[in-house]
């Protein structure tokens, strides 16, 4: 899998492109769905496609966690923010531990399975690593049937240098189309506008090509590998899966 720039080259711009604290809210209602569908103790966590350690940096308040993520760039990153986690190299579609945990998440990662055997792959890979009554968490972006195209923009700066100059500070514009209604994937351009430290700016441009399935294979793909699922929806608007291993 070709890993896109902002998660290897650009990596450490990541924090400005998509801040930490804003997920502590997401974090939360992602603790409370664990909660409600976990059979017995919820004390550990397993994400795969952990990428910066957004999530992670909220839920680590409240359990024991092992991140994963197909980057080491990205891992790195993370560490800067969750210094006392467990960081491993590992691909979602073939990751084996040879361990189980209370809960998995696989955040808005999975989008990057783009065909069903790949989406199925990584399904496998967390229903391996689940205990019996353990659940699962996935959350794509979005399902076949709600997909719209759209754009979105953002950004954020840096701290201002002791020496009094600007810093760093990123601003995005992201724009999502389906080029074709009728395969299983999206696409996703970014504009990236870079400020360096000595004021200059860059302009990067960087395409990610995400999975778009429905419900309805969503579904179909969690109890082929065992899952007792249903999807929900969240506050944002999006359709995530629940999915517990039976005892």
């Amino acid at each position: 899998m070709t890993v896109p720039a902002m998660y290897g080259e650009l990596a450490q711009w990541f924090h400005l492109l998509t801040p930490p604290e804003e997920y502590a809210d997401e974090a939360a209602a992602i603790l409370e769905l664990l909660r409600g569908h976990v059979d017995g103790p919820l004390e550990t966590l397993l994400e795969l496609g952990s990428g910066g350690g957004n999530t992670a940096s909220h839920l680590s308040r409240n359990l024991r966690l092992t991140l994963t993520d197909l980057a080491p760039e990205m891992l790195e990153l993370s560490r800067t923010i969750n210094p006392d986690t467990e960081h491993l190299v590992g691909d979602m579609r073939t990751l084996r531990l040879g361990r189980t945990f209370d809960a998995v998440l696989i955040h808005d990662a999975i989008c990057y399975m783009t065909t069903e055997s790949d989406l199925r792959a990584a399904l496998a890979t967390a229903y391996a690593h689940l205990r019996p009554g353990g659940a699962a968490i996935f959350e794509p972006d979005h399902v076949r049937e709600r997909f719209q195209p759209e754009t979105d923009h953002g950004g954020e700066d840096s701290l201002v240098r002791p020496d009094g100059g600007q810093g760093r500070a990123l601003r995005y514009l992201e724009w999502k189309t389906d080029p074709d209604p009728a395969d299983t994937t999206y696409q996703v351009d970014y504009a990236l506008l870079l400020r360096h430290d000595d004021g200059s700016v860059e302009v990067r441009q960087d395409r990610h090509i995400e999975g778009l399935f429905s419900t309805e294979s969503w579904l179909a793909l969690l109890a082929d590998v065992g899952f007792e699922a249903v999807p929900r929806e969240d506050n944002w608007d999006r359709v995530v899966f629940v999915g517990r291993r039976p005892r």
